[in-house]
């Protein structure tokens, strides 16, 4: 979902860009309020971090000007909200951008709008929406994840369809032709990703319980075992 250098018109680029300005500036008074505020979970803050860049550079060849690969952006949005990954998917595509020629500096902008903004927004909104439903907080987690990763290349699709759209049919066309070529690789490996944060919050509710509470994600912790009943009492 990285749209490669030069496949976006110079004016689309920039408009993407500015559109993720605000969010990208956002992001950053949100992290350094996270950073002070808590300063406990900057440990936490790095490793969601560098689990988006680990996933995102997982890169399977999809369209042309574009690729397919899980994001991570789900799990932090999670663990610290939104806005707070509009900042580290904007940094973590910076640097794939200048050292894994994954995405480019003139996608940037567009890269961001659809990885670290609207994945995260759609994949907390389904999270907070499911926990609603009073479903298990596996179930959120896994749907955070998965939408998240499927609104970004739905965003994606949208952004290379007004770039090249079809000769006959136009922008919507060319757009519902890309989301069918997506779809081939993002479907199951959107699945995978929601299956993976689910593992990934059950081994960080045994290693970094404090932190978890810290953030106001209890329901993330193993249950406790009930101690048993002392001899001869009444229960």
């Amino acid at each position: 979902m990285h749209i490669a250098e030069g496949f976006l018109p110079p004016l689309q680029a920039t408009a993407w860009t500015l559109a993720a300005a605000p969010f990208v500036v956002h992001g950053a008074r949100a992290v350094a309020k996270e950073a002070r505020e808590r300063p406990e979970s900057r440990l936490l803050l790095g490793a969601s971090g560098a689990f988006t860049f680990a996933l995102s550079a997982i890169k399977l060849p999809s369209v042309t000007g574009s690729s397919s690969h899980p994001t991570g952006t789900g799990l932090g949005a999670v663990l610290f909200r939104p806005p707070v990954m509009a900042l580290m998917g904007c940094i973590v595509l910076l640097f794939q951008a200048l050292l894994l020629a994954h995405g480019g500096l003139t996608t940037l902008g567009a890269n961001t709008f659809s990885m670290a903004i609207v994945g995260p927004w759609v994949g907390y909104g389904a999270y907070r929406l499911t926990l609603a439903l009073r479903a298990p907080f596996s179930v959120a987690v896994f749907a955070a994840m998965m939408l998240s990763d499927w609104s970004t290349y739905l965003t994606t699709a949208v952004q290379l369809g007004l770039a090249h759209p079809d000769p006959t049919g136009g922008a919507l066309a060319s757009t519902i032709r890309f989301l069918g070529v997506f779809a081939v690789t993002q479907i199951p490996i959107a699945i995978a990703e929601g299956l993976l944060g689910v593992l990934v919050f059950r081994l960080l509710g045994k290693i970094a319980p404090n932190e978890l509470r810290s953030l106001g994600l209890d329901r993330a912790l193993p249950p406790t075992p009930q101690e048993p009943a002392p001899a001869g009492s009444r229960i």
